[in-house]
C-alpha cells in the first residue's frame, strides 16, 4: 500500500469522528503528492494540489523541506505547474516560516537570476525566523557586493518585517461567553486525560469544555460575524493550575484568527477574560499568541461604611456585580484608550492598562511573541552586518530602578542574568527583562508540542547557552498503551536529536526513566542563581527561579536560550514559633496560604514571587513550598537558604547526577557532565565567601510579608475543593484549608494517593515506618480503602531497597509495577490494598490513570479540580481532598479520615520533616519578628 492510499484511509477514518485530513508533516508521501501532481492526468491530481497547498506543515518538518524544494523548482521554470504560478510559489515560501523555505529564498535571492533574486528577496524581507547560519550566507552576500544581499539587510535593519504590518484595531467589538463560574482550570480547556492528542490541534479542539459549549459559541459567532468571542470566567480567575498551551490552542481554534490560509488549524489572537483576571502562567501564553488577557473586575467586595469587607455565613466577603457579562453581551475594547467599554463605546467598565502595555501590544501587531523575540535579534544582527547604529523598532524595554533600595533576591537573579540592558541599570520590580535561561525542561505531554514550535520556528539544535535540558516521560509513565507507544518515542527521538537528556534512550540503550519531571530538575538545577524554564506550571524548584510555561516560551528558551518577562513583585514570607513534633512540612505548606489568606483577606501571592526564608530546610523538602506556590497562584518561589544548607543540596544533586551519567543518559555534549562542573563551581564560591547564597538585601521593597505561626499548626491541615458550597465559585479552589478536626473522624475515603511531584524520598519513608509501627501494634495491617504509593524517581526506590523500606512496601502490595511488562490498560477498579506504581505522575495528572467515579480521593498531590484525579458518578461528586502522606497513609488504612489522637499514635517515633525558622538573624533579612 503507499503511503498515500493510507493516507486516504485515515482521511475516511477521520470523517467518521467530523475531522478534517491530518495535516501532513513527512517528506515521503508529500514527494507522492508531488508526483501525482506532475503527472497531469493522475485522478488525484486535484486533491494532491489541495493537500501540497493548504494541508502541508511549514518550519523544518522534513514535508516542508520537500515542498520548498518543489516550489524552488517551479519558480525556476521546471516543472510548470498551471495551478500554482512563480508568484504563488513565492507567496506558498513566505507562509512556511523559515527552515528550508528560508534557505530556498536565501538560494533563489543570491541567485544570477536578476528578476527571481528582487522577488526572494522582496519575500525574505517579511520572513524574521532567521539563524545564525542564513545571517552568515547574507553576510557574506553582502561582503561580495550582492545589492539583493544589501536590500534585505537594510530592511532588517529598519524591521520592516513589523513596522509594515498593520496596527491592530483601535476598537474591537466582543461578544461574551462565560466558561464558568469561579475559577477555570486550564482542564476545563483542555482536560489532562486528552493530552495524547494536543498535537493533533483539531481533534484536540473538540474536548475544550463541552460539545454544548462550542455549538452555544457557534452560535455566538453567528449572531456576531463582526465580533470576537471573549471567553469568560465570571467570579474566578481564568486558565489557573498551568499554562496549557493546548488550552489557549483550544480556545484560539473556536474563538481566533486564522493564522494563515496555508496552515491548518493554526489559530492566534484569542480573548479571554476573569472577574479576578488571568492567572499569571496562563496569561503569558495567551502573549504568546498574540491574544488579549481581560481583567474584568466585574464583581467587587461589598463594603461597611468604614470600608472594611461584609462577609456572609460563611466567613466570605459578599460581592456586589458592577457590571453584568453575562453570555451574550457585547463590549467594546478600544485599544488606543486601553479601556473597555459598554456596547455603545461610551460607559467605561474598566481600565486595560495592563492588557495594552506597549510589549503586549506588539505581540498582538505580530500575531504573538516569537515574531518580536525573533526580530530583535535579526534587527540587531543586521544592524551588525552593515555597520549602522541601532534604532530599535519596537518599544523600549521597561527599565524601573530606586537608586538607593535593597534588592529582593529575584530581582537580583534578574539582574544577574539580563539580557540587552542600558549599561549600569539596576532593575527592580515592573521591569521588563530579557534574560538568560541555564535549566530547561519538557514534559511528555506538551512536548509533542513543543516540538511541533521548534519546527515551525526553524529550529533545529539546543542553543549553547543553556546549562541543562531535560525531556521527561513522567505525565505518561501509567500506562504504556497505544498512545503513549505512538507518541514517546517520536518524541524523544525528536528531542534526543535536539540535544536534551531525555527520559527514554532512542537507541535503547539505558533503562527507559520515567521520573517526575519536577524532581529531575531540581536536581539538575545547580546554582542558586539560575533561571529555569519548564512546561509545566509546577516547574519551581528550590535553588534559582522557576517559571511554568507554555510549550511554546519552552520552546523559545531551547532555541534562543532566553525569556522575556516583567520582573515580579515579591512577597516575603518568614516563619516565627515552632514547628510540633508530629507535624508534617505539608502542613506548614497549607497553614501559610490560610495564615496569608487570613493576615490579608485577599491573596497577595498572585502573580507575584513568594521568598520563602527556608533556612536549613535542604533542597528536596524545600521543593514541597515551591512546588505548592503554584496553588497559590503565585507566579514562582525562590528559596532563601543557609550557606552549609546550599552546599549539602548541591552535593545530593551532584550525585544523582552522576547516578544519571552512570546509567547511559548523558549526551554527546556531556551536559551532565558539565552541569556537575557548575555544581562544583557553585560550591567553592559558598565555600570560599566569593559568592554566598543568594539571599535579599536588608533594604529591599516587598508588596506584602507574611509572618507565619508555627506554634499555632497543632494539627494536620486539608486543602479541600468544599465541592457543596453554596457559592459556586469557591468549589474547587486551593484556598480552603482545614484542620483534620473539621472532619470528626467522619469523613469516608474511598482511595489514597501517595505520590506526584509534592512527596520525595522522606515520604516513602514514612509510608513504610508507619507499616512497621502498625504491624507491631497490631500484628498486622490491613486497608479499609487502597493506597497508591508513586514514589517521584528509579534513583529513589534504589535508595529505599538499600534501606530496607521497599521490602516493607512489597510485603504489604498486592500490585508491583513491572517495567518488563508495564501496564497496557488504565486501572478501573481498585481492591483494598496497596498498590506500587512506577514513577511518574499517576493519579495527578489524570490523563491516563483515575480513581473510581465518584470516590472521595484522599493525596499527596497538588490538583483538587473537577475531574481531574476522579470524576464525578451519576449519584456522587467526586471528590479530591489533599493533605500530608500520614494524613493519606492513615486514612487509607481506616478508611476514613483520623481523629488527632488516632494521628498522632501513628505518627509516633516517626522522623517527620523537621524545620525550625533560623534562631539568629541571617544576613539580608529584615524580617519583623526578628
Amino acid at each position: 500500500m503507499s503511503l498515500y492510499t493510507a493516507y486516504l484511509e485515515d482521511i475516511e477514518k477521520r470523517k467518521q469522528q467530523g475531522l478534517h485530513p491530518q495535516p501532513i508533516d513527512d517528506d515521503e508521501l508529500t514527494r507522492e503528492i508531488i508526483a501525482q501532481i506532475k503527472d497531469e492526468g493522475h485522478a488525484d491530481r486535484a486533491a494532491s494540489l489541495d493537500f501540497l497547498i493548504y494541508n502541508t506543515l511549514p518550519g523544518t518538518t522534513s514535508a516542508a523541506k520537500v515542498k520548498a524544494q518543489f516550489l524552488k523548482e517551479i519558480i525556476l521554470g521546471n516543472p510548470v505547474v498551471e495551478e500554482i504560478s512563480p508568484s504563488f510559489a513565492f507567496e506558498l515560501l513566505s507562509h512556511m516560516k523559515g527552515g528550508p523555505s528560508v534557505e530556498v529564498l536565501l538560494d533563489l535571492a543570491l541567485s544570477d537570476d536578476e528578476m527571481i533574486a528582487r522577488q526572494a528577496g522582496s519575500v525574505l524581507k517579511t520572513q524574521f525566523f532567521l539563524y545564525e547560519a542564513d545571517t552568515d550566507r547574507l553576510k557574506a552576500a553582502f561582503k561580495r557586493g550582492n545589492a539583493v544581499a544589501e536590500h534585505i539587510l537594510q530592511s532588517y535593519a529598519k524591521a520592516e518585517f513589523f513596522t509594515k504590518l498593520p496596527d491592530i484595531d483601535e476598537e474591537i467589538k466582543v461578544v461574551t461567553y462565560i466558561a464558568g463560574e469561579g475559577d477555570i482550570s486550564t482542564d476545563l480547556l483542555s482536560p489532562g486525560n486528552q493530552a495524547h492528542s494536543r498535537s493533533d490541534r483539531e481533534l484536540h479542539g473538540k474536548c475544550m469544555i463541552s460539545p454544548e459549549a462550542q455549538a452555544e459559541i457557534q452560535d455566538l459567532q453567528k449572531q456576531h460575524p463582526d465580533k470576537r468571542v471573549m471567553l469568560i470566567a465570571e467570579k474566578g480567575t481564568m486558565g489557573v493550575g498551568s499554562s496549557r498551551m493546548s488550552g489557549v490552542n483550544n480556545v484560539a481554534l473556536w474563538t481566533g484568527k486564522k493564522a494563515s490560509p496555508y496552515v491548518p488549524f493554526v489559530n492566534f489572537a484569542p480573548v479571554v477574560a476573569g472577574t479576578n483576571g488571568i492567572s499569571p502562567i496562563f496569561l503569558t501564553t495567551v502573549g504568546v499568541t498574540g491574544g488579549i488577557g481581560v481583567d474584568l473586575k466585574n464583581w467587587v467586595k461589598k463594603v461597611d461604611a468604614q470600608g472594611a469587607p461584609i462577609m456572609n455565613n460563611d466567613g466570605n466577603p459578599i460581592l456586589e456585580q458592577r457590571y453584568s457579562v453575562e453570555t451574550g453581551t457585547v463590549l467594546t475594547i478600544n485599544t488606543k484608550d486601553r479601556k473597555l467599554f459598554d456596547e455603545t463605546g461610551e460607559q467605561e467598565l474598566v481600565d486595560l492598562a495592563a492588557s495594552f502595555t506597549p510589549q503586549k501590544a506588539e505581540f498582538m501587531k505580530a500575531g504573538g511573541s516569537y515574531a518580536i523575540v525573533f526580530g530583535k535579534k535579526l534587527q540587531t544582527v543586521a544592524c551588525q552586518i552593515l555597520g549602522v547604529e541601532l534604532k530599535s523598532a519596537f518599544a523600549p524595554s521597561r527599565e524601573i530602578s530606586h537608586p538607593g533600595q535593597g534588592l529582593t533576591a529575584v530581582e537580583k537573579i534578574f539582574n544577574a542574568n539580563a539580557l540587552g540592558v542600558t549599561p549600569g541599570t539596576v532593575l527592580y520590580a515592573g521591569s521588563d527583562a530579557r534574560v538568560s535561561v541555564d535549566i530547561v525542561g519538557s514534559q511528555d505531554t506538551t512536548g509533542l508540542m513543543t516540538s511541533q514550535e521548534l519546527e515551525a520556528m526553524a529550529a533545529t539544535i539546543l542553543s549553547p547557552t543553556v546549562a541543562g535540558a531535560y525531556q521527561s516521560g513522567c505525565h505518561t509513565a501509567s500506562v504504556w498503551d497505544l498512545k503513549a507507544q505512538a507518541n514517546t518515542p517520536k518524541l524523544m527521538a525528536f528531542m534526543h536529536k535536539f540535544g536534551l537528556i531525555t527520559a527514554r534512550d532512542p537507541k535503547g540503550v539505558y533503562h527507559a526513566m520515567t521520573d517526575v519531571i519536577h524532581k529531575v530538575l531540581n536536581d539538575i538545577t545547580v546554582d542558586d542563581w539560575a533561571i529555569i524554564i519548564g512546561g509545566d506550571s509546577h516547574t519551581r524548584m528550590s535553588k534559582g527561579v522557576a517559571f511554568g510555561a507554555d510549550s511554546g516560551t519552552v520552546a523559545l528558551a531551547l532555541a534562543t536560550g532566553e525569556a522575556t518577562m516583567p520582573i515580579p513583585e515579591s512577597v516575603k514570607v518568614t516563619f516565627k514559633g515552632r514547628m510540633a513534633e508530629h507535624m508534617d512540612f505539608r502542613d506548614v505548606v497549607h497553614a501559610t496560604q490560610a495564615q496569608m489568606l487570613q493576615q490579608f483577606g485577599d491573596n497577595v501571592f498572585q502573580g507575584r514571587i513568594i521568598e520563602v526564608h527556608i533556612g536549613t530546610l535542604l533542597a528536596d523538602q524545600a521543593f514541597t513550598f515551591t512546588d505548592w506556590s503554584a496553588e497559590m497562584k503565585a507566579k514562582a518561589s525562590i528559596c532563601i537558604s543557609e550557606d552549609a544548607t546550599l552546599i549539602e543540596s548541591l552535593e545530593i544533586a551532584k550525585d544523582r547526577i552522576q547516578i544519571m551519567i552512570d546509567k547511559g543518559m548523558d549526551n554527546d555534549a556531556e551536559m551532565l557532565k558539565g552541569l556537575i562542573a557548575i555544581a562544583d563551581r557553585r560550591i567553592s564560591e559558598v565555600k570560599s565567601g566569593q559568592k554566598p547564597a543568594l539571599k535579599p538585601d536588608d533594604n529591599a521593597k516587598y508588596f506584602a510579608e507574611v509572618v507565619v505561626d508555627l506554634d499555632v499548626i497543632d494539627e494536620p491541615m486539608i486543602a479541600d475543593p468544599d465541592v457543596s458550597n453554596a457559592d459556586v465559585s469557591k468549589r474547587y479552589t486551593h484556598d480552603t484549608i482545614r484542620p483534620i478536626s473539621y472532619y470528626r473522624a467522619e469523613k469516608k475515603v474511598d482511595l489514597g494517593f501517595v505520590g506526584s511531584c509534592m512527596v520525595h524520598k522522606g515520604d516513602v519513608k514514612i509510608v513504610a515506618q508507619m507499616l512497621r509501627n502498625l504491624e507491631a501494634e497490631y500484628g498486622e495491617v490491613a486497608f479499609k480503602a487502597p493506597l497508591v504509593v508513586a514514589a517521584p524517581t528509579y534513583n529513589i526506590i534504589d535508595e529505599l531497597k538499600e534501606e530496607g523500606d521497599w521490602a516493607v512496601l512489597q510485603k504489604y502490595s498486592g500490585f508491583e509495577f513491572d517495567d518488563a511488562a508495564p501496564k497496557g490498560k488504565a486501572r478501573t477498579e481498585y481492591e483494598n490494598i496497596l498498590y506500587l506504581e512506577r514513577p511518574g505522575c499517576n493519579l495527578c495528572m489524570g490523563n491516563q490513570e483515575k480513581a473510581a467515579k465518584g470516590d472521595t480521593v484522599l493525596a499527596t498531590s497538588t490538583r483538587l479540580f473537577k475531574g481531574r484525579v476522579v470524576e464525578d458518578a451519576d449519584d456522587k461528586t467526586g471528590e479530591s481532598l489533599l493533605a500530608s502522606t500520614p494524613v493519606v497513609v492513615l486514612s487509607s488504612i481506616l478508611g476514613r479520615t483520623p481523629t488527632l489522637e488516632e494521628y498522632k499514635s501513628a505518627v509516633k517515633g516517626i522522623d517527620l520533616t523537621k524545620f525550625a525558622p533560623p534562631l539568629a538573624k541571617p544576613s539580608g533579612t529584615s524580617s519583623a519578628h526578628f
